[in-house]
């Protein structure tokens, strides 16, 4: 083991690849354009995403740099969590002011269950699906699943599938989607900014500012609304999957595939 993670940080090219890709997207910074009432936000994340993986099928990155990236994936997941962990402890007393309906908004994010996992399991899915619909996997949640499963495993791999799926398609669905729901139906604006709030920045901040581009005037309680529920998420979100939304996964996914071969562990903490 200790061999292997010398070998990773010796790995010249991996480094190399990754800190040119971060100055190019820095240097691109982020841009955005609006569609009807929505705004579209290009962040250098989704340049990375896209970058790396055009760079995978090119001479430049061999399977020594693919296998080596593994393990820093982990890592850098590690320190994103020990940073939201710092941010909730300062913020303790806004949680309390934002009010029992920010609070209970987090129920919100087990639909994702309900609705996606059947879906899953009728398109062929096997445990992937588990990883993949007990939350809207960010951050924190592909910890948990790499914690209990393991980074290999099916459920690994399903969560990562939707992470990069969410931070290249996610902020520019929130964005299109806020706008276009909080102008054609009859609900309040600020229920479409606690809304927005999932436990990511950059889907926070997409679709917060389509909200403040269709109501201008209401600015200042859409970003507080938006900010207090994306805290929320963040410090709330992981003990919600934690202990049910992970729980439910499981059982259903043990309900809906009761009478398939399929319906066995493939992973370490099954």
């Amino acid at each position: 083991m200790k061999q292997q993670l010398t070998n990773i940080w010796k790995d010249w090219r991996l480094h190399t690849v990754v800190l040119i890709i971060v100055l190019l997207t820095e240097t691109i910074g982020t841009h955005s354009f609006t569609v009807g009432p929505g705004v579209v936000l290009l962040l250098p994340m989704l340049y990375a995403i896209i970058i790396g993986l055009a760079l995978f099928f090119t001479p430049v990155i061999k399977d020594k740099q693919s296998k080596n990236a593994e393990p820093l994936i982990v890592l850098g997941v590690t320190v994103l969590i020990a940073k939201i962990g710092v941010i909730i402890g300062p913020s303790l007393p806004q949680i309390i002011e934002a009010g029992p309906a920010l609070l209970l908004q987090e129920f919100g994010n087990l639909g994702t269950i309900l609705i996606a996992l059947p879906v899953a399991i009728l398109l062929g899915l096997k445990r992937e699906s588990i990883g993949m619909t007990h939350s809207v996997a960010r951050e924190p949640n592909v910890g948990l699943i790499m914690d209990k499963y393991g980074f290999n495993s099916p459920e690994g791999r399903g969560v990562m599938a939707i992470y990069i799926f969410g931070t290249v398609f996610g902020a520019v669905f929130m964005g299109l989607i806020s706008g276009f729901l909080a102008t054609w139906t009859p609900l309040h604006p600020l229920s479409f900014a606690m809304a927005s709030g999932i436990g990511s920045g950059s889907m926070m901040a997409a679709a917060s500012g389509s909200l403040v581009a269709a109501f201008p005037a209401m600015e200042n309680e859409i970003l507080a609304f938006a900010g207090a529920s994306n805290l929320l998420s963040l410090s709330t979100g992981l003990y919600m999957s934690i202990f049910i939304g992970l729980p439910i996964t499981e059982r259903l996914y043990q309900i809906m595939t009761k009478n398939k071969k399929y319906n066995t562990s493939e992973s370490k903490g099954a």
